[in-house]
């Protein structure tokens, strides 16, 4: 894969100020439709859910309006189980991944969870097919106190009430060939550093919370999803992006510390899938029936006698 040598906006070195992120601004185009894409389907589970509009993106270029699916049997005694998709709005079968999810399975959990779905968290992303929003900033580094991003804001706004009541957090992910050929040198050059080429996995991987792993939610993960599609092998260095691969397709982050979309409940058991979509053995409908069979194993994970106290 070729990286480019400089990045077309900014100079190299020098972080990127208003200038900049216009130039930027100005090369992103509108690609795909979320009212089309998302909208229109959460309308046909309305008769079957409850939707909930926790907020609203006010862009220059759009207005766009933020979409939480709800389980229409909320019982406060049951747990709480949180699924995010779209953080990065060009990961596609995270946003598709999560409908699926609620479409076709959500249904046979009604009386045993309370369940809240986030499937698009950053539509103007979505719609541009990258990874920022429209300031240039990386929802997925910005879920902390005053966050700089509109999407990480909302999102934590819906999710404070509960966030000691989430037993279990999956947000769903993609790692794609773009992640090298445009998002990392655009990274690198909006904070004036230098672009390292990395290696993009061939593959399924989870990331685990290195502060409160859970080794054993995560393989029941891996084992589910492996019947679906192929699991990311480590690379030469024994890493999956740059980190230690601590039990077959899984690494660790510190997600709050990250300011990491999955790491803003308390919950026991959380993850962040990441589905390789470029991959010629996968295909994009294989992709989204990953991010469901991750779900539906988290959860039936959590849910099996022995997984821990319930209630909280």
């Amino acid at each position: 894969m070729t990286i480019p040598a400089l990045y077309p906006i900014g100079t190299p070195g020098t972080p990127w100020g208003p200038a900049e992120v216009a130039a930027w601004l100005s090369r992103q185009t509108r690609q795909r439709s979320y009212e089309a894409d998302v909208l229109s389907v959460l309308e046909t589970l309305r008769t079957r859910f409850e939707l909930e509009q926790y907020g609203r993106l006010d862009y220059p270029s759009g207005s766009y309006p933020l979409f939480a699916v709800r389980s229409r049997d909320w019982r406060d005694e049951l747990p709480c189980v949180l699924v995010t998709g779209g953080v990065h709005g060009y990961e596609t079968s995270g946003v598709h991944g999560a409908l699926q999810f609620v479409d076709q399975h959500a249904a046979s959990y009604a009386g045993r969870i309370n369940l809240i779905v986030a499937p698009c968290v950053s539509p103007w992303a979505y719609e541009r097919i990258h990874r920022w929003n429209a300031d240039a900033i990386d929802p997925n580094r910005s879920f902390r106190e005053n966050s700089p991003a509109q999407e990480s804001a909302a999102l934590m706004r819906l999710i404070a009430p509960l966030r000691d009541r989430v037993l279990v957090h999956v947000d769903l992910h993609e790692t794609t060939d773009s992640d090298e050929s445009e998002f990392r040198p655009a990274l690198a050059a909006r904070d004036g550093m230098a672009c390292e080429p990395g290696e993009i996995p061939d593959g399924f991987y989870l990331v685990d919370d290195s502060e409160h792993p859970q080794p054993a939610f995560q393989q029941a993960v891996i084992a589910a999803v492996a019947k679906v599609t192929h699991i990311a092998p480590a690379d030469s260095h024994g890493e999956i992006i740059g980190s230690p691969v601590v039990a077959p397709g899984v690494i660790e982050y510190p997600l709050r510390q990250l300011g990491l979309c999955a790491g803003i409940t308390n919950a026991r058991y959380k993850t962040t899938t990441e589905v390789y979509p470029d991959s010629p053995r996968a295909t994009p409908e294989q992709c989204n029936a990953a991010q469901v069979a991750a779900v539906c194993a988290a959860i039936d994970f959590a849910l099996a006698p022995g997984a821990g106290d319930l209630s909280r």
